[in-house]
């Protein structure tokens, strides 16, 4: 695997957000620099919010983190990218934020001071924005309640103790970046997540026309589950569930999930239990019935006392599906 030709290597498209997206970047990267991330611009919390809210400018944060995960860069260079500020009128605001806020300020649009920030920190494929419009992220609960503003979603979800029944982008035509379909409809591999199901992954399919061109496109579609459920958005959820959710939200197939079959250290899922989370179960038979293929792997790792995906597992397996 290792012997990749990296500039030539298979067209990837990934779709997503949040820190799941950057850790599975970060091991793509060494197969391949044909990678796209099409990254949702919904986040209005945190210091993406406030440049948000004070700049008017789409949210920087989950772009921010895709950049320095495909970036080649020093480590001194990553950590003063990522740096937060503790005291002042900066405070809670990280330097990569405002190096991308600054770059959208002598630039012609925010797709473009993606650009050239990518440019700058010699970035190995390239990160996309799913839609430049600014679009607000809502969730009806299944009591009723809409929540609005993706920030609230996980809190008040939790406080209303009902399930999310769906959610929606206003405005609800919100048009997605040319480029981004472009690479979707050119992949050789499509993968969805891991990242929060409602938050981080499908905001992207709300957008115009990106369900369709997933969907015409002949790449091999791929769903990285989570490995444990996430409070305020799929407590309770088995991998079936997940992808049950993706199609609802207009997703149309799936050639195969991925989920993860380690056993989780006892002292570690005895901790998430405290927060309601679990490991992630799947039904083989639902699946088989759905024409979806799943791969059961050992995809663990234990960061920082977090469970989380392990990059190289993932990356590699990722790739072999294109052997």
């Amino acid at each position: 695997m290792r012997g990749l030709d990296y500039l030539n290597g298979p067209k990837v498209v990934v779709i997503g957000g949040g820190t799941g997206l950057s850790t599975m970047l970060r091991g793509l990267k060494h197969y391949t620099h044909n990678i796209t991330a099409i990254v949702t611009v919904a986040d209005d919390g945190g210091g993406s919010g406030v440049l948000r809210e004070d700049l008017g400018i789409l949210p920087p944060g989950d772009i921010r983190n895709c950049i320095l995960a495909l970036a080649n860069t020093e480590p001194t260079m990553e950590k003063l990218l990522q740096y937060r500020f503790t005291d002042g009128m900066l405070k809670g605001q990280s330097f990569g934020n405002l190096f991308l806020a600054a770059m959208n300020g002598i630039s012609d649009s925010f797709e473009e001071a993606v650009k050239k920030m990518s440019e700058v920190l010699a970035v190995s494929g390239k990160v996309l924005p799913v839609t430049l419009d600014d679009v607000k992220l809502k969730a009806k609960l299944k009591n009723g309640i809409v929540i609005d503003g993706e920030s609230l979603i996980p809190k008040l979800q939790m406080k209303e103790k009902s399930p999310i029944e769906r959610i929606f982008l206003e405005p609800k035509d919100a048009k997605p970046v040319k480029e981004a379909l472009t690479d979707i409809m050119d992949a050789d591999e499509i993968i969805l997540g891991p990242g929060s199901l409602y938050t981080s992954i499908i905001p992207n399919l709300l957008v115009n026309d990106v369900c369709e061109a997933i969907e015409d496109s002949k790449a091999i579609k791929v769903y990285v589950c989570n490995i444990m459920t996430q409070p305020g958005e799929t407590i309770g959820y088995d991998a079936n569930a997940h992808v049950d959710a993706l199609f609802l939200h207009g997703l149309k197939s799936l050639d195969y999930v991925l989920v993860n079959n380690k056993e989780i250290p006892y002292e570690y899922k005895d901790r998430y239990k405290e927060d309601m989370s679990q490991p992630v179960s799947y039904d083989l038979e639902d699946f088989k019935e759905k024409g979806i293929k799943v791969i059961e792997k050992d995809v663990l790792a234990i960061k920082n006392n977090y469970i989380r995906h392990d990059e190289q597992k993932l990356a590699e397996i990722l790739m072999e599906l294109l052997i």
